[in-house]
């Protein structure tokens, strides 16, 4: 695969390189030998190149530091039988990476660099891929803004970095069933906001509400929108709940809930046939009623780190505990979490375009 970039390589020596590990049991805790790197400079980016992992040298005044112009992405590949390595959906994140940039007035970069600085970079990385059936490459393609600059506006020069992550179960043991806190408390976004993006602040403001729910017994917050009266995400992860019928209902997506890209896949799967999944408009009083008349089986959350994370039980602000069903994972959100991955590993074929095999390029030695 070559498209068009004229990409450098400047790799450690053989015998600098680092063994990996020979089993990996947890998530986003190692780092591989090199990372891809590109500048934006004078209206274009510039330089692509594959350098060791390292630091970046940016000086105290960069306005990422101050105002926040941070994105970023997170994608997976695996190590298939055959030998080979294919990333998922990768296409899709360089495209959301994109509208995330739009959002934050940040430079678009070519989807092509993107993929291309990828699958080099996976390249030369091989080694690294995890034989584990249950751990996969992580991928976290990012960019900041680094011009040495006080006033608030958006920055004339920018990094954009990939590095690789060899990591395990996203839950050490296992899928569970997590508990989330229903709180009016706090909110993720908000209409006219960045909530469709996904910037570094995001997550920063989630902190405080995630500690709150740990304090109450919950893993994370099922957050409502700004009026509180429609369910909008959960935690890190798009909600989902399932009907008696076996339908997934997925809330509408809106510029204050990140679009995730397990989400659209599931979508496309019940085109499919696969599953039934619609998108709706929920509001939590009538979520709450469903919950507790049975009416609503089983709910959680879909996103790219733990695929599909079964919700257990709801926690009110006054304590009140409210099971899904009987409190554990249930049959429709496991089988689904199971299609799922198969697809990923090559056990099941996957819809056209969702796996792509990386190529082995000369230059990777």
């Amino acid at each position: 695969m070559n498209m068009g970039f004229s990409i450098r390589y400047d790799l450690l020596p053989a015998v600098k390189r680092r063994k990996p590990p020979a089993e990996v049991k947890h998530f986003g805790a190692i780092r591989t030998d090199h990372m891809f790197v590109a500048e934006y400079q004078d209206g274009g980016w510039r330089d692509p190149r594959i350098v060791p992992y390292d630091s970046f040298s940016v000086l105290p005044g960069a306005i990422g530091l101050h105002y926040g112009q941070t994105i970023f992405e997170g994608a997976k590949a695996f190590l298939h039988a055959d030998g080979e390595i294919r990333t998922f959906r990768v296409n899709e994140n360089a495209k959301r990476l994109n509208r995330s940039a739009e959002t934050l007035m940040m430079p678009g970069i070519p989807e092509e660099l993107q993929l291309e600085g990828l699958y080099r970079l996976l390249d030369v990385e091989r080694r690294w891929c995890p034989v584990d059936p249950d751990a996969s490459m992580y991928i976290r393609p990012f960019m900041f803004a680094t011009e040495d600059k006080l006033g608030v506006k958006p920055s004339a020069s920018y990094i954009y970095s990939i590095m690789l992550s060899p990591s395990g179960r996203y839950y050490s043991g296992g899928v569970r069933a997590v508990k989330l806190l229903v709180t009016t408390k706090f909110h993720r976004a908000v209409s006219g906001g960045t909530g469709a993006a996904k910037t570094g602040g995001n997550y920063a403001a989630s902190l405080r509400a995630a500690e709150y729910a740990h304090r109450a017994g919950a893993d994370q917050v099922l957050y409502l929108d700004a009026s509180n009266t429609f369910i909008e995400e959960a935690g890190t992860m798009n909600h989902y709940h399932v009907t008696r019928d076996g339908v997934f209902m997925i809330p509408e997506f809106s510029d204050s809930i990140l679009c995730s890209i397990t989400s659209l896949s599931v979508l496309e799967l019940a085109k499919g046939g696969i599953c039934k999944a619609e998108l709706a408009v929920i509001p939590i009083r009538e979520f709450l009623e469903d919950l507790r008349t049975g009416r609503i089986i089983e709910a959680g959350g879909f996103g790219t780190a733990a695929g599909v994370s079964p919700v257990g039980a709801y926690i009110m602000d006054d304590g009140e505990e409210i099971k899904v069903g009987d409190g554990g994972i249930g049959g429709h959100s496991r089988n689904l979490y199971e299609y799922y991955t198969r697809i990923q590993k090559g056990e099941t074929p996957a819809p056209e375009g969702w796996l792509a095999v990386v190529p082995r390029y000369p230059e990777a030695v």
